[in-house]
């Protein structure tokens, strides 16, 4: 997946010299944490978000540097704190260093760049650097929300018994698991011995991933590696519950 298959098209924008009380309207009008701030001809020069309005003289959250971080700041430091602090324009607020990314970015990659800088949203520039969208963390919850309860075409039992023993042939986790399925009717039972419980539950989850599955009956012998004890399940535990 690519960010083009979920990114935002029509994006809410600001510019630097827009006032920061109509950015704030802004934001709690469309209820958006955050905006892309771009010039006259579209490019992106920066990002006003919430992490950018916490520290306010009119809140009285502006904290001055103190303690050791106040003897290594020098005047420069404490001016630009004033004036994040105190600025009236969305300019002298924003944070002017913009991680971005294209439409073509695997969607992976961009959710690592917001983990990576604990930002809630990210730019998709295009070849010239304009503004074509904006991904966020809700994007992905939407996606999410969409693929997990699509229904898809699930076919015959033996289709999906075919889907099942095609994932399990491609987990590493399997190693020392040796677990066999039947499907009938959407229902699917799993036979065989796995030796512990982080691998019984990945099997379940696998299964449950697989289009036209509708339940899981959990036959498995669990064997205490250390012991070579069988570990008996409830009944609750094999019906999935």
């Amino acid at each position: 997946m690519q960010v083009t298959d979920i990114m935002t098209r029509a994006v809410i924008t600001t510019t630097e010299a827009t006032s920061l009380a109509q950015a704030v309207e802004l934001m709690l009008e469309h209820r958006i944490s955050g905006l892309p701030v771009i010039d006259g001809s579209g490019h992106v020069c920066g990002m006003l978000s919430e992490g950018d309005l916490l520290r306010r003289a009119e809140t009285g959250t502006a904290a001055e540097p103190s303690g050791w971080r106040a003897l290594l700041a020098g005047p420069e430091r404490f001016a630009r704190w004033y004036v994040q602090t105190h600025g009236r324009k969305v300019g002298e607020v924003m944070t002017p260093k913009v991680i971005s990314v294209s439409a073509s970015t695997p969607l992976i990659q961009a959710v690592e760049l917001m983990q990576r800088h604990r930002i809630k949203r990210l730019p998709v520039l295009s070849s010239d650097g304009r503004l074509a969208g904006i991904i966020s963390r809700a994007d992905v919850l939407r996606s999410l929300d969409r693929l997990l309860t699509e229904t898809a075409n699930a076919g015959t039992d033996d289709a999906i018994r075919r889907r099942i023993q095609t994932e399990l042939a491609s987990q590493r986790w399997l190693a020392l698991t040796s677990a066999s399925v039947s499907v009938k009717d959407g229902t699917v039972e799993l036979r065989g011995t796995v030796f512990g419980s982080c691998e019984r539950q990945a099997l379940r989850v696998l299964i449950e991933n697989v289009p036209g599955v509708r339940k899981v009956v959990d036959q498995l012998v669990w064997i205490e590696p250390y012991t070579g004890t069988a570990v008996a399940l409830t009944p609750e535990e094999r019906a999935g519950g």
